[in-house]
């Protein structure tokens, strides 16, 4: 393991990056298939390992002109057993790309990290069903023993920490939680949030991180909103409530679109990177704690420059 939970530069208040809508970038503007949206499908070949390369050195590159830290993702969102058998791959198989994953951002780390851009190598885990949908869901239980897989994975790398992304019931990030717990990560909990600031499952945000919080002993690390744009969730932030505290970390779609609008959309709505940048950078002036802010799907690398612009000129 690299960096220890206490040494999280999130955590210590300095203000982290991260990258862009990884897949959506990859899909349209490189033309890339990539098999249920997986993006770990790359890392089978020298060209798909040369792409993702070049996609996470562009952003070390950033955080190191803005001196700002960088949190990149591993590229195994659906490296998850439902996702890898839809795909064809086996168990074997689905341990062999999450540990090379990690490899990938260590190289990343060894050339471009360093003390005014440390990168935090987080190992990526996706909900089980549909990121949008609250499908196929499970007990904390069934969650942790079906997410203790890919974590285990992970525990045997150099991963940081790992964040579970866009998640959508309260549940699943109980289970991955626990499952963190017990092989000793520090684990980030995202959850994915409507139009309406609410989890698709009608909780609100401040419910779900309580229920979590309360089944866990407070075991995240910290939580973050992703996969929706910052009108959707800005007014949360209007309050100075003492569970926000909780919330460290965003990371914003593109498109204004429902979840449902997004589904039905053939084209990629990329949005004003400009309002992006600054509509995130807002949050973070009336909400100190907020210390990682990125993008999402519809993203790419002009909407996290537009937040390193606005945050170092602020």
């Amino acid at each position: 393991m690299g960096i220890t939970k206490q040494q999280l530069p999130q955590l210590e208040d300095k203000i982290c990056i991260t990258d862009g809508g990884m897949e959506t970038d990859l899909v349209f503007h490189h033309q890339l298939d990539l098999p249920e949206f997986a993006a770990y499908d790359l890392l089978r070949h020298e060209q798909g390992y040369a792409t993702l390369f070049q996609y996470y050195t562009s952003y070390a590159e950033l955080a190191q002109r803005y001196k700002l830290a960088l949190v990149l993702e591993t590229v195994t969102w659906g490296a998850n057993a439902d996702w890898g058998d839809k795909i064809g791959d086996s168990p074997q198989d689905l341990e062999k790309f999450n540990l090379q994953s990690v490899k990938l951002i260590e190289e990343i780390r060894k050339d471009y990290g360093d003390e005014d851009a440390p990168i935090v190598i987080s190992g990526c885990l996706g909900p089980r069903g549909d990121g949008y949908t609250p499908s196929q869901r499970m007990t904390a239980q069934e969650a942790q023993d079906y997410h203790s897989v890919q974590i285990a994975t992970f525990a045997q790398s150099n991963v940081d920490m790992i964040a579970a992304h866009t998640l959508n019931y309260v549940e699943e990030a109980t289970g991955i939680t626990l499952a963190a717990q017990e092989y000793g990560l520090a684990v980030c909990i995202s959850f994915t949030v409507e139009t309406d600031g609410k989890l698709p499952t009608g909780s609100t945000l401040e419910q779900a991180i309580h229920a979590v919080d309360q089944a866990t002993d407070h075991g995240p690390a910290y939580y973050m909103i992703n996969c929706a744009h910052p009108t959707h969730f800005s007014h949360l932030f209007q309050t100075q409530d003492s569970w926000l505290n909780r919330v460290k970390g965003l990371r914003g779609n593109a498109s204004c679109l429902s979840h449902a609008e997004l589904n039905e959309s053939a084209t990629l709505d990329e949005g004003n990177p400009t309002q992006f940048g600054a509509e995130l950078s807002d949050l973070k002036s009336i909400s100190p704690h907020l210390t990682v802010l990125g993008g999402c799907c519809g993203t790419d690398y002009r909407h996290i420059e537009q937040i390193c612009k606005n945050l170092t000129y602020a």
